[in-house]
C-alpha cells in the first residue's frame, strides 16, 4: 500500500526532497517541506485538519503525529505546525500543538493540543507537555508535567543543526538504496 493517502479531497504534498519510509503512512491535509524525513512506521495523520512540517525535519521511527478537529468542544481545532530543523524522536506523540525551530523532541515525549514550543528548545525523553503549555525558547524541560530543567548550552544549540544536517545526509543515502 502506498505511504501517502489522500483523504476527503486532501493529497498530502511533499517537497521532491522528502522521504518517506515505505512501512509509514502520510494521510490527508499535510505538507513536508524540502529535505524533510518520515522514519519506519510514522503516522501521520492530516485527516480533521491541518498538519504543516517545515525543511530538515525529521520524524523518528514509530511517532505519531495528529490534530483535533474543529466541532462543539473547541470551535477551531487544533492543527499541527512544526518549524524547520527539528528533530522528533522515536515513539514521540505529537497532538494538535506548535513547534518552532531548532528543536529536539527527546524519544517517548509527548506534546499535547494546543502547546506552544518556542524556538531552541530540547525536551527530555519521556517528557509530557500538557494541553495549553508555553515552552520558552532556550531550556532543556523535562517530566511530566513538563519543567522548565536548565538553559541550554552553546554546544547543546549547535547540535539542531548538526542532527538536522546529519538526517538530510541519511534520507539521501536512503533514497539512493530505495532508488526513489
Amino acid at each position: 500500500m502506498n505511504p501517502i493517502r489522500t483523504f476527503q479531497q486532501h493529497t498530502p504534498k511533499l517537497h521532491p526532497r522528502v522521504f518517506v519510509d515505505p512501512s509509514s503512512v502520510v494521510i490527508g491535509d499535510v505538507e513536508l517541506g524540502e529535505d524533510s524525513s518520515v522514519w519506519p512506521m510514522v503516522v501521520i495523520r492530516g485527516d480533521m485538519h491541518r498538519i504543516r512540517i517545515g525543511k530538515r525535519t525529521s520524524v523518528q521511527d514509530g511517532a505519531v503525529l495528529h490534530i483535533t478537529h474543529a466541532g462543539p468542544f473547541n470551535a477551531d481545532g487544533w492543527p499541527l505546525t512544526i518549524g524547520d530543523d527539528v528533530t522528533i524522536g522515536h515513539g514521540a506523540m505529537l497532538h494538535g500543538c506548535t513547534l518552532g525551530n531548532r528543536i529536539l523532541v527527546g524519544i517517548g515525549a509527548t506534546i499535547l493540543d494546543g502547546a506552544i514550543v518556542e524556538d531552541e528548545v530540547v525536551i527530555g525523553a519521556g517528557t509530557l507537555v500538557p494541553p495549553g503549555k508555553r515552552l520558552e525558547s532556550g531550556f532543556m524541560y523535562m517530566g511530566a508535567p513538563a519543567r522548565q530543567a536548565r538553559p541550554l548550552s552553546e554546544k547543546e544549540r549547535q547540535f539542531f543543526q548538526y542532527s538536522a544536517n546529519n538526517y538530510v545526509k541519511l534520507k539521501d543515502q536512503h533514497i539512493a538504496a530505495l532508488g526513489q
